[in-house]
């Protein structure tokens, strides 16, 4: 079967499996906040030498980018800084009560939102307030994600000095007819002077995030980003598909159905921007990752050494990472928890000396085990089955192996080449919460 035929039979919706069970089947009534600090303190006693990650989310921007999906708060009122950041700095000391010795930090993430509405003064503030009771592995890495409109160069410049080497910038596309649609702004000259700054800087790793699918996008327009960023040379490119749930976030109603690109559309400007891609020297890492082989994210793909969290893709590996601020996701390996979604309920909590927490899940020995499969197949590419591939999985698994996006022997599964655009519907054959209760709205983003 061709390429196009492949991507319009398998373009389904399905989870992006930053986790295992994804967050609609979390048993939230089985769950509550004594397990999961037991949890948390466990893990960290288990795996105290190999550190912890942190996410850190900053909800704020100053305007609204239509296409998001992630939890934003709107307002031009930087006022809202301190108060924030002193109730993430209370939550963090929260948990450090749980932990009971002093932390090592591997791998720091600070996302959004757009980090950087926040000055760089208080953005130091925030990591000193985090580090003055930890300390950085030998090996952390620390990140950010930057608006190119607004991030300075004292941003760039304080940051690196308390430790951080990779950056990620928002692009999605410098087509104006789309960036008009999306309210997103920011032009090649923008971008290439931040590009260059940061370089000159010391920063090892930049991220470009590109999205195909937007409002009014087209071929032509797509053609000319890919160029422009292939001209700047990031060390690494997400390639996102759009995902349009107004009935979730209302600023995509500014547009409608009939001004995305459809079906064959879309998949035309998926490949074209993976063959641009490819063709320019990145290495498809697998779930619209490329990267430079001289990056950290290439390396570990060629040494089995990728991991997946709720930040992604990452090449460090950590046993827990704890979220912090509104909205924020832990993962303790055997349990998650999310913080609650709103600014005012988060700063309520925490003002009150009470984690924010909202949800969350403990995970059973059979979410583990399925949690393991997921993991590798999505990091590896294949994945171990001692006991031998579950019979219901093996089903469900038929028609991929038919069309040869996958291999699969008695004990081992195995993604072929053509199967690497493919791995959200393989991890599907194994989701069992998702087929026992079959959702009856729309919970995923189109695999494609």
């Amino acid at each position: 079967m061709d390429t196009l035929n492949l991507l319009k039979k398998y373009n389904v919706a399905a989870p992006r499996y930053t986790s295992y069970p994804t967050v609609p089947f979390w048993e939230t009534d089985r769950f509550d906040e004594a397990q999961w600090l037991l949890s948390v303190k466990n893990t960290f006693a288990d795996y105290q030498n190999e550190g912890i990650s942190l996410y850190i989310h900053l909800p704020f921007c100053e305007s609204l980018c239509t296409y998001c999906g992630c939890n934003t708060r709107i307002t031009k009122n930087h006022q809202v800084e301190e108060p924030y950041l002193d109730a993430v700095l209370k939550e963090w000391d929260m948990y450090l009560q749980v932990l009971g010795n002093k932390p090592k930090i591997r791998e720091l993430h600070l996302g959004g939102g757009t980090p950087t509405f926040f000055s760089a003064h208080n953005l130091k503030k925030l990591i000193n307030g985090i580090m003055c009771n930890c300390e950085p592995a030998t090996d952390a890495e620390f990140s950010f994600e930057a608006h190119p409109d607004n991030t300075t160069e004292a941003h760039l410049t304080t940051l690196f000095n308390l430790g951080f080497k990779r950056l990620s910038l928002g692009i999605q596309d410098f087509d104006p007819k789309v960036q008009l649609m999306i309210n997103r702004f920011q032009t090649p000259v923008q971008v290439a002077e931040i590009t260059a700054l940061a370089r000159k800087i010391g920063y090892t790793s930049l991220n470009f995030d590109l999205i195909y699918g937007l409002p009014f996008q087209t071929a032509e327009g797509l053609s000319e980003t890919l160029q422009e960023v292939i001209r700047i040379n990031p060390d690494r490119i997400a390639f996102y598909s759009y995902a349009h749930v107004p009935w979730l976030k209302p600023g995509q109603r500014r547009y409608t159905e009939k001004d995305l690109p459809q079906s064959e559309a879309k998949f035309a400007l998926y490949q074209l921007g993976k063959d641009a891609l490819l063709a320019a020297g990145y290495d498809d890492i697998g779930m619209d990752h490329f990267a430079r082989k001289h990056d950290n994210l290439y390396l570990a793909a060629q040494q089995n050494n990728l991991h997946r969290n709720f930040m992604g893709y990452t090449h460090q590996h950590t046993q827990l990472l704890i979220g912090l601020g509104v909205s924020a996701i832990s993962d303790s390996y055997t349990a998650f928890a999310q913080n609650v979604k709103t600014v005012e309920a988060y700063l309520e909590a925490i003002n009150n000396g009470q984690f924010a927490i909202e949800k969350g899940h403990i995970l059973s020995r059979k979410d583990l085990k399925i949690r393991r499969h997921i993991r590798n197949i999505m990091c590896d590419g294949k994945s171990l089955f001692l006991d031998g591939i579950p019979k219901p999985a093996y089903y469900k698994l038929a028609t991929l192996i038919d069309d040869g996006l996958i291999s699969v022997s008695e004990n081992q599964l195995k993604v072929n080449p053509a199967g690497k655009p493919f791995l959200r519907n393989i991890c599907m054959a194994f989701d069992e919460r998702l087929w026992a209760k079959t959702p009856d709205c729309q919970m995923f983003s189109y695999a494609i």
